[in-house]
């Protein structure tokens, strides 16, 4: 990876799944988070895939742009056969974990938040591996297990990627501190600290 002749801000990367690669092992280093090499073997190859818009979003009547994911739910869990419906909960898991991951700090004026991005992320991920244990693809379960366990932490870990060159302003503090609210992410919270700021829960008073 080089900077370019045209555009000393951008970075020129000869092979994106290198690249991706070493980012996710350095970024896991810093969240202290452990992946099996198959995991992290998938995410590398998710990332890849996902760099490429078009396989990210959809063609659909509307134009192109990415389906709601309660949607892809239902798509999946009805789908003809259990080959689509693991396909579908595959996806909704991907593109749950590659935005929240990615765009966590575009959530902070809509209403659905990076925790619901995270809850039906998980849980496709959850459903899928017990489909698949159930079957004679017990490496695949495995690792649609562990990315439905570690589903935050690989959050974090994204997250650090798409962060490495930002600059927080006190906007973004604020969309920090609502991030570890719903989600408990440490990387949020060791960012805070770095920041200045120190996370402590909102105490909640009884009527």
């Amino acid at each position: 990876m080089q900077q370019s002749e045209h555009n000393p801000a951008v970075l020129a990367v000869a092979n994106l799944r290198e690249y991706f690669h070493d980012e996710l092992q350095g970024a896991l280093a810093r969240q202290n988070v452990a992946v099996a090499d198959q995991t992290e073997h998938y995410v590398v190859n998710l990332l890849t895939l996902f760099a490429r818009s078009e396989q990210l979003f959809e063609r659909t009547p509307d134009g192109v742009r990415l389906k709601p994911l309660v949607q892809m739910l239902s798509e999946a869990l009805e789908a003809p056969n259990a080959q689509e419906r693991e396909r579908g909960l595959q996806r909704l898991g991907d593109v749950s974990l590659f935005i929240a991951g990615f765009f966590a700090h575009s959530f902070a004026r809509k209403l659905i938040d990076i925790d619901y991005h995270v809850a039906m992320g998980g849980r496709a991920y959850g459903t899928l591996a017990q489909g698949l244990a159930r079957g004679r693809r017990r490496v695949l379960s495995e690792v649609f297990g562990e990315l439905a366990i570690k589903f935050v932490p690989l959050v974090d870990a994204l997250g650090d990627i798409a962060d490495s060159a930002r600059q927080y302003t006190q906007a973004d503090i604020l969309r920090l501190y609502e991030i570890w609210l719903k989600t408990g992410s440490a990387r949020a919270r060791a960012l805070l600290r770095a920041l200045g700021v120190e996370a402590t829960p909102v105490a909640l008073r009884a009527n």
